[in-house]
């Protein structure tokens, strides 16, 4: 196999065809099925187009072949925000279709997914009380809009993750994440949960210990060190390149969602799009998991 945009379009559409598709619906099927529309949401998102009406063109040009029928703009625009539990599924079957699902090491962190500037856009915005204003520390800045919760192995390939009002304890946000689906840490014996010190708590450490894992974090100057310490200058470079990864070739702060179901769809839609490239890697033997190179063109 090679690892293409191709071919890796076809290879996704088998695999989430054989996995998700047959969902029944009343009346007549679309004609842009489910696994279709899953397919040209991580092509779209592989290959930059952040214009909707940009990336209908594209697909209409080069992809026809491929895609026979595309709705228009308003039909895309209606079907992508629709699809979130589908997207959602699909990630979930990608992760679990390689190792790295069984990895015992991960990595939590949280990032800004900003949702508007102007003071008139985020007083008219359709997220207010969802969204909020937060701290970007790493940018030293404020910010209005979301914060993005990702739990990956150290290839990047996503296990779990939600977005939450940047007001709210990260801490608290990952507790209630693992509450969700509390088997993937207790099933995993030895798991070591990788943090910075924004998750610093005896509470969430106690938390962790009682679901059978180990927290990894830096200490704080008025600390002793930690044990396993001297690891964490690479995972952390893990940790700021799955981040810069989403955002720097997966245009995540260009999501241009509005709603509640376009900003959801629209982050899943690039996470989706990083778990089927490092999916596809895998498959093919690719010595760098979570390269994008050979499909952002």
């Amino acid at each position: 196999m090679t690892n293409n945009l191709d071919a890796l379009l076809t290879a996704l559409y088998v695999k989430i065809d054989d996995g998700l598709g047959g969902t029944r619906r009343l009346g007549r099927p679309p004609r842009l099925t489910d696994s279709e529309l899953v397919t040209l949401a991580v092509a779209q998102a592989l290959l930059g187009f952040t214009s909707e009406s940009r990336w209908l063109r594209f697909v209409d040009s080069r992809l026809g072949a491929m895609f026979p029928y595309v709705p228009g703009q308003p039909g895309w625009n209606k079907r992508l925000r629709a699809s979130l539990p589908l997207v959602k599924r699909a990630i979930r079957l990608l992760a679990v279709d390689t190792d790295l699902w069984f990895d015992n090491h991960w990595i939590i962190d949280s990032t800004p997914v900003e949702c508007g500037r102007s003071r008139p856009a985020v007083k008219r915005s359709e997220l207010a009380g969802w969204a909020g204003y937060g701290y970007c520390a790493s940018h030293s800045r404020f910010f209005w809009g979301l914060r993005l919760f990702l739990v990956c192995t150290p290839a990047g390939m996503p296990v779990l993750w939600a977005l939450a009002n940047p007001k709210l304890d990260e801490r608290e946000v990952m507790t209630a994440m693992l509450d969700r689906e509390p088997r993937l840490a207790t099933d995993r014996p030895g798991l070591l949960v990788i943090a910075d010190k924004g998750f610093a708590s005896q509470e969430f450490e106690a938390d962790l210990a009682f679901r059978g894992a180990e927290l990894l974090r830096p200490s704080f100057k008025r600390e002793k060190k930690r044990a396993g310490e001297g690891l964490l200058k690479s995972v952390r470079q893990l940790i700021e390149s799955v981040n810069d990864t989403l955002k720097g070739q997966l245009d995540l702060e260009q999501h241009g969602g509005r709603t509640f179901e376009g900003v959801a769809v629209r982050v899943a839609q690039r996470i989706l799009a990083m778990a089927a490239a490092i999916w596809h890697n895998h498959k093919t033997g690719q010595p760098v998991l979570r390269s994008l190179i050979a499909y952002d063109h």
